[in-house]
């Protein structure tokens, strides 16, 4: 069994991972983490409790990607059952073998690679995500920014005029 998770959405993005095996026993405990991968060894039959934990956050909420991928043995029923038709011969039957393993692992290489672009989607997000975020701070800052140099603008203005004014008084 392989858990791959990654914070995608959040302020930090970190948060505590655990997984625990039917018996209560933990098997992985992690704090303040943004992703990762484990691969564990499932010993137990039953149900495994995957707990992400955001209890040390308590303002903000966090968005988590994640990808449980279970490896179990194929059953060959449904992949022999069109080598029984062609009755081969032995020389034949070593060829059928040959394409059936390089099938498998072409099979095996697809799934992986699904896989993979599964989480480089939770990458992309994550940083989608994050740019969204400081699009808005740059847009708040900048028109911050252009507020006080129109207002500093017009008071060189008021200033230079009052500067150039005329106070003598002409009496006729």
């Amino acid at each position: 069994m392989e858990v791959e998770y990654q914070v995608i959405g959040g302020a930090g993005l970190d948060v505590d991972f655990s997984l625990e095996s039917p018996s209560g026993s933990l098997l992985i405990d992690e704090y303040r983490t943004s992703d990762g991968v484990h691969t564990v060894e499932p010993i137990e039959s039953g149900d495994y409790k995957l707990c992400f934990d955001n209890s040390f956050s308590t303002i903000s909420e966090k968005l988590v990607f994640f990808e449980l991928i279970f490896d179990s043995p194929q059953d060959d029923e449904d992949l022999n059952q069109w080598a029984e038709v062609a009755e081969p011969d032995e020389m034949l039957d070593i060829k059928i073998e040959d394409i059936k393993e390089s099938i498998e692992t072409m099979k095996s290489h697809l799934e992986r690679s699904i896989q993979m672009q599964a989480l480089l989607r939770a990458f992309e997000a994550r940083d989608r995500n994050l740019q969204e975020n400081n699009l808005t701070r740059v847009n708040f800052w900048s028109a911050v920014n252009l507020s006080v140099l129109v207002v500093v603008s017009f008071l060189q203005v008021y200033m230079l005029k009052s500067l150039f004014e005329d106070k003598r008084r002409v009496w006729t």
